[in-house]
């Protein structure tokens, strides 16, 4: 059995699970093109309630990198600082306030490298919380192996299996994601909105409703999205008529568009 294969033995208890992300891309540079992927583990694992990603603004590879992680609705940190552990002090004293502030946070997952961050470990662990670390072939720190152990420490080029291996976990456990609720679907929906704007295609049923499904695994295997009322929506189209008539988003011409309101949320 391979590392990744050993990964996602406890889908039964990720909807109870709240998930923090931390990246430091200046030392992950390999998380360039992977960030959906990066999104859609964690997303396996619960709910995602912080997706931070900390970057230097004068190098243009990281501000590329940035682009697409913020297209994916990660929030990136700018720390344009030359010396040489601004990020990290950055990473770890935004990971330690955010998670003093969200005491049920459960998982945190770190994209990182550097042996600097052996003390936010340490601290994340005594408190209780579950660390998984992503870290870069040929410029991690072995020693952070041993802080998390084997079953918690990957290379980011291992994402591809490691999301493959949840999608057929995800598939033989339908009944633990047959449903979502109704303000979820909706925060999906205008996330694939903003996808497809950005990338300058037009945001018709399909598309919308195939980057959901891409993007977010709890909609991927859902079968109805539930209402605060105790009604279910069963079908893509029904869910729009819904959305459309509470004035979340606009309808035209089998399009979808954003409010004014959602565009100054965003």
């Amino acid at each position: 059995m391979t590392h990744a294969d050993q990964s996602y033995k406890k889908q039964t208890s990720q909807h109870k699970n709240s998930i923090g992300i931390f990246a430091d891309i200046q030392n992950v540079s390999s998380i360039k093109g992977k960030g959906h992927l990066l999104l859609k583990f964690a997303q396996s694992k619960g709910r995602i309630g912080c997706k931070n990603f900390y970057y230097n603004s004068h190098y243009i590879g990281q501000v590329c990198t940035k682009n697409e992680l913020e297209i994916l609705g990660m929030k990136g940190i700018d720390v344009p600082e030359h010396s040489e552990n601004s990020a990290d002090y950055r990473l770890i004293n935004d990971c330690i306030n955010w998670v003093a502030f969200n005491a049920s946070v459960n998982i945190i997952i770190l994209i990182l490298g550097d042996w600097d961050y052996a003390g936010l470990i340490c601290i994340l662990k005594a408190l209780g919380k579950n660390v998984i670390i992503f870290s870069q072939r040929g410029s991690a720190s072995p020693k952070l192996v041993k802080l998390v152990g084997n079953e918690n420490f990957y290379f980011v080029d291992e994402l591809p299996q490691l999301v493959g291996n949840s999608n057929k976990t995800q598939t033989q456990n339908m009944d633990i994601v047959s449903e979502i609720n109704y303000n979820q679907a909706i925060e999906y929906l205008i996330e694939a909105i903003n996808i497809a704007s950005s990338q300058g295609k037009p945001t018709v049923f399909a598309r919308i409703d195939k980057l959901m499904r891409q993007r977010y695994a709890n909609y991927q295997g859902c079968s109805s999205i539930s209402m605060s009322n105790g009604k279910k929506i069963k079908s893509f189209s029904q869910f729009i008529d819904v959305v459309v008539k509470d004035g979340k988003v606009r309808k035209e011409n089998q399009e979808l568009f954003l409010t004014e309101l959602d565009m100054l949320a965003a």
